[in-house]
C-alpha cells in the first residue's frame, strides 16, 4: 500500500513533474523504482470502453443518462453502477470516467442525452447511486464535467456568465450532492470558463468550493488536452493534466513559470492518493456476469416513458392479423449518442428484430423504412468480408505512402467496423512519437440488390475510395472542413455515385494518411482516422409512398423515428429540435393512412412533435443499450409495463425552453439568462403548459396516492404516503416529493423535486411509502447578500404526485428560525 507522505520524500523532483500528468491517452505515469503503479482511466458515460479507442473490445452498453434518469430506481442505477465496475475489472481500467452530471439547458445540447436531468436534485441522486454502486466494485469513478459544461459549441473557450444563486442551487448542486452522497474517486474539470476564468484555474471554484468548503479530497484531473497552463491552473488546484504526455507541464515550463515544490507536492498528493484508492482492485478475482443481461434489459425496460395510450392501444396483442413496421430506426440499433459515450457493443438488438420475435407466426409482418435518417453515409463493417474471407475490414499499415515501390506493411488487422478512428493505435513497429503513417483498408461487398449506391467518406488525415480500382472519392486533393469526428475537426463527407449489381462481389479500398497528411491547416500529431460507408441510394418521394401505401393495407403499424449518435454527439449541438429529413412527413402521412398507428421515438433529448394528435400511442424509448430492442418489444405487448418517467420536460417547439434566447456562444460568451428557473421550474413559474411535463409517464394500470403525514425527526423531514395499485395489472409508479416555501423573501421556483421512490404493486396492493428528506437541503436558497446558503423561518409546503404538474396530495410543515449554512 503506498504511502503518500512517505514517498513525496523520496520521489525526486522530475518524478513528481512525470506524477502531474498522464503517461498516454488512459495512463496515469509509473515510478517502477519506488512501487508507484500506473493506474488505467476509460471512457465510460453508459458502459466501459477499455483503454482503447481503436479496435477495442465490444462492452456492455447501458441506456444513455436520461434514459437512466428516466428509470426514477435508484436501487437500479446502483446495480447498473456495479455491473460498470465489473465490467471495469474484466478490462482491467481502475478509473471510469463518469458519470456525467452537467444540467440539460436546452434541448439542444450535443452531449445532453449523456447527462440525467435538467433538474440538479434528480442529477446528484442518480449520479450518487451509479458512482456508490461503481466504487463497490474497488474501481474509481472520475465525476464530469464540472462545471457549466452544457453545450458544445465553443466548450473549450466558451465563457459562462450567470448569477451566483443559479451556480450555486441548479448548476453546482448535483456536483456537491454526489460528492457527499458517494465521495467520487476523482473530479474532472471542464474545458470552459466561468465568470471570465477558466475553471481549471479557478481558485475561488477549486480551493474555496471544492475544497474548503465540500471537504473533498479527491483528485482533480482535466478534461483530454483541456489544460490552459502550467503555474495558474497548478496553483488552481488542477493536479493531472490529461493525456499524456504532457503538453503544459513539462520540466521546462515548470521552471520557467516558477512554480514552488510546495505547490507541486501539493498537487502530486491528490495524485498519489488516487493511485493509492485505486490499488485496492482485484484484477485477478472471478467476475460473475451472470445477471448483466438481465440487469441491462431491466434498465432498458424501466426507462421507457410512454407518452401517449389512448383507446388503451397499448399493450398489444401478439396475435394481430397484420402489422407493418416502418421507420428508419427499424433496423436500427440506436444505443447510444456520440463521442465520448460511444463503445463496441457485445450484441445489438433492433426493434424490428425484437418485436419479430415477439408475434405469433400466424401474423403477417411487413417492413419499408419510409425515409433516411442518417446525416452521413451509414457504417457498413458488418456488411464487409476483409481481403482473407473474414467478415470485417482488413487494415494494413505502412510506414511509406501508396506511391512508394513495393512497400511492405509492418501490420495487419482484422476490423468490424468501417468507422475507423486510430486515436490510441500502437504498434511495436511504430515509435511512440511517430504520428505520420499510412493505411490501405480492403474489404469486399456483395450487394443484395441491384441499384445506384451512394459511398460517402469523411476523414481527419487524408483518404481516397476506390471500387473495384476506380477512383470513386477523392478526400486528398482538396479539402473541405467539417465536423466529422467528436473533436470536429475532420473534413465533411464526400460523396460519390456508382451502380452495382445484386449478388456481385466488389472490392473497396480506402488508402488513408493519418493526421499529418491533411489539407485543412490542422497541426496535431496524432493518428486521426476515416469513416466510410455505403447505402442504397434513396429516392425520397417513391420511399415515402411505400410506406404510406403499405400502411393501407395491415391492421397496425409500428413506426419507429427518432435521431441518432450522429445527430446527438460531442462536438456539436443540434441546430433543431425538429426530426430529420422526411420523419414528420412520413409520420404524417403513415397516420393518415392507418388509425393504429404505436409511434416510438428514440432520442436522447425532446423533439419536436407537430403530429402528436395522430398517432394512437408514443413511446419514447431513448438510446436504449444493447437492450433496446428487447425493451421496446416487451413494453409494446405488456412483457414489461412501462414505469419511466421524463427526466426533463418536454416542450411543444424550442421557442418554448427558457434557454431559448440564451443558449450556444456569442462571440465566446454565454448568458443563463433563465437563471434558476431551469426546465419545469420556468414553466411553472410563467404559467407555459409544456407538451410533456417534468416527471410524467403513463403505465397499463393505475394508482392513488393518499394518507399523506408529514412529521420531524432530528433535522430530517419524514414524509409517508400510501400508494395504491387501483388497476388490473401489476405495475410501478414514481412518486415524487415537491416542497416549496409559502412567503419567500425571494423569487423561488413554484416548487422543487426533494425526494422520489419507485414502488412496484400488484393489482389492489396498497403500500407505504417513506421519505427521510433534510430539512436544511429542503428548504434552502443561495442567499447571494451573505454569500452562504439560508433556511427562513417560514410555512412550507409539501406536494407529492407522479409528475411536476400532476400533484395528488398536500401538506405544511414549520421551520422555527432562520439560519444559515455553507459546509456540504
Amino acid at each position: 500500500m503506498l504511502e503518500t507522505d512517505k514517498l513525496l520524500k523520496e520521489l525526486t523532483i522530475d518524478e513528481k513533474i512525470n506524477l502531474l500528468a498522464g503517461y498516454d491517452f488512459w495512463h496515469t505515469y509509473a515510478i517502477p523504482r519506488l512501487d508507484i503503479p500506473s493506474i488505467s482511466v476509460s471512457d465510460g458515460p453508459n458502459g466501459v470502453r477499455g483503454v482503447k479507442f481503436f479496435n477495442g473490445e465490444p462492452s456492455t452498453c447501458f441506456p444513455c443518462g436520461t434514459g437512466l434518469a428516466a428509470s426514477f430506481n435508484k436501487e437500479l442505477i446502483l446495480k447498473c453502477g456495479e455491473l460498470m465496475g465489473k465490467e471495469a475489472k474484466l478490462k482491467k481500467v481502475n478509473l471510469i470516467l463518469g458519470p456525467t452530471c452537467n444540467i440539460l439547458r436546452s434541448p439542444l445540447g450535443g452531449r445532453g442525452f449523456e447527462s440525467y436531468s435538467e433538474d440538479p436534485y434528480l442529477s446528484g441522486i442518480i449520479t450518487s447511486y451509479l458512482v456508490e454502486g461503481i466504487q463497490k466494485e474497488n474501481i474509481l469513478a472520475c465525476l464530469k464535467h464540472f462545471v457549466c459544461n452544457d453545450q458544445e459549441k465553443d466548450r473549450k473557450i466558451v465563457n459562462v456568465k450567470l448569477t451566483d444563486r443559479s451556480f450555486r442551487e441548479v448548476y453546482l448542486k448535483p456536483f456537491q450532492l454526489a460528492i457527499k452522497n458517494s465521495n467520487p474517486g476523482s473530479l474532472m474539470i471542464a474545458y470552459n470558463k466561468v465568470q471570465g476564468e477558466y475553471i481549471s484555474e479557478s481558485k475561488s471554484i477549486i480551493q474555496d468550493i471544492v475544497r474548503d468548503e465540500w471537504k473533498y479530497d479527491g483528485c482533480l484531473m482535466s478534461d483530454w488536452f483541456g489544460t490552459n497552463s502550467a503555474k495558474k491552473a497548478l496553483d488552481a488546484g488542477l493536479n493531472l493534466e490529461m493525456p499524456g504526455p504532457t503538453i503544459q507541464r513539462t520540466k521546462a515550463q515548470i521552471d520557467d513559470e516558477k512554480v514552488s515544490e510546495d505547490v507541486i507536492n501539493e498537487n502530486v498528493k491528490y495524485v498519489l492518493d488516487m493511485v493509492k484508492k485505486a490499488e485496492k482492485v482485484n484484477f485477478d478475482e472471478e467476475i460473475d456476469e451472470s445477471d448483466s443481461l438481465a440487469v441491462a434489459r431491466q434498465i432498458g425496460d424501466e426507462s421507457i416513458v410512454l407518452l401517449k395510450n389512448d383507446e388503451k392501444t397499448l399493450p398489444l396483442s401478439k396475435n394481430v392479423k397484420s402489422i407493418a413496421i416502418i421507420g428508419p430506426n427499424a433496423k436500427a440499433s440506436q444505443e447510444s449518442g456520440g463521442g465520448s459515450a460511444t463503445l463496441p457493443t457485445r450484441y445489438k438488438t433492433t426493434p424490428i428484430q425484437s418485436i419479430k420475435e415477439k408475434l405469433s407466426k400466424a401474423t403477417e409482418i411487413f417492413y419499408e423504412q419510409g425515409c433516411q435518417l442518417d446525416k452521413n453515409v451509414p457504417d457498413i463493417g458488418p456488411l464487409l468480408i476483409d481481403e482473407f474471407g473474414k467478415p470485417g475490414v482488413s487494415a494494413n499499415f505502412y510506414h511509406e505512402p501508396e506511391t512508394t515501390k513495393d512497400r511492405k506493411p509492418f501490420e495487419t488487422i482484422n476490423l468490424n467496423t468501417s468507422q475507423i478512428f486510430l486515436a490510441d493505435f500502437k504498434s511495436p513497429q511504430l515509435p511512440v512519437d511517430q504520428a505520420l503513417y499510412y493505411v490501405e483498408f480492403i474489404s469486399y461487398f456483395t450487394p443484395d440488390e441491384t441499384a445506384e449506391y451512394e459511398f460517402g467518406c469523411s476523414t481527419l488525415g487524408t483518404a481516397e475510395l476506390f471500387v473495384n480500382d476506380r477512383l470513386l472519392i477523392d478526400n486528398k486533393t482538396k479539402q473541405v472542413k467539417g465536423d466529422a469526428f467528436f473533436l470536429a475537426m475532420g473534413t465533411i463527407e464526400e460523396k460519390g455515385y456508382i451502380h452495382l449489381n445484386k449478388g456481385e462481389k466488389y472490392q473497396i479500398k480506402i488508402l488513408f494518411g493519418t493526421t499529418p497528411t491533411n489539407k485543412l491547416g490542422i497541426n496535431r500529431a496524432e493518428s486521426g482516422g476515416v469513416y466510410f460507408g455505403c447505402r442504397k441510394r434513396a429516392k425520397p418521394e417513391e420511399d415515402l409512398q411505400k410506406a404510406i401505401e403499405l400502411s393501407k393495407k395491415v391492421d397496425y403499424v409500428i413506426l419507429c423515428v427518432g435521431l441518432s449518435k450522429e445527430w446527438e454527439t460531442e462536438g456539436t449541438d443540434r441546430t433543431t429540435m425538429n426530426l430529420p429529413g422526411n420523419s414528420n412527413k412520413l409520420i404524417e402521412g403513415v397516420c393518415q393512412a392507418n388509425k393504429n398507428v404505436i409511434l416510438i421515438n428514440q432520442s436522447g433529448t425532446p423533439i419536436t412533435m407537430p403530429w402528436v394528435n395522430l398517432p394512437k400511442a408514443i413511446v419514447h424509448a431513448w438510446y436504449g443499450g444493447n437492450e433496446l430492442g428487447n425493451s421496446i418489444a416487451n413494453v409494446i405487448f405488456g412483457d414489461a409495463n412501462p414505469s419511466g418517467k421524463l427526466s426533463m420536460t418536454w416542450p411543444k417547439k424550442l421557442e418554448d425552453n427558457p434557454s431559448y434566447l440564451h443558449f450556444g456562444s456569442n462571440n465566446g460568451q454565454v448568458w443563463y439568462g433563465e437563471d434558476v428557473f431551469v426546465g419545469y421550474k420556468y414553466y411553472e413559474k410563467v404559467n407555459l403548459k409544456p407538451l410533456y411535463p417534468f416527471g410524467f409517464g403513463l403505465s397499463y394500470t393505475e394508482f392513488e396516492i393518499s394518507n399523506l403525514n408529514i412529521n420531524k425527526k432530528d433535522d430530517n423531514l419524514v414524509v409517508t404516503v400510501d400508494v395504491k395499485n387501483i388497476g388490473d395489472v401489476e405495475g410501478s409508479e414514481v412518486v415524487q416529493v415537491y416542497i416549496a416555501q409559502s412567503n419567500p423573501k425571494e423569487v423561488r421556483p413554484v416548487k422543487d423535486l426533494k425526494d422520489f421512490n419507485k414502488v412496484n404493486l400488484k393489482p389492489n396492493e396498497t403500500k407505504s411509502v417513506k421519505f427521510e428528506i433534510s430539512i436544511k437541503e429542503a428548504t434552502s436558497y443561495w442567499n447571494e447578500s451573505i454569500n452562504k446558503w439560508q433556511s427562513d423561518k417560514d410555512e412550507f409546503k409539501v406536494f407529492v404526485g407522479n409528475s411536476s404538474d400532476n400533484i395528488s396530495i398536500g401538506g405544511t410543515f414549520n421551520t422555527e428560525a432562520t439560519f444559515t449554512w455553507l459546509s456540504v
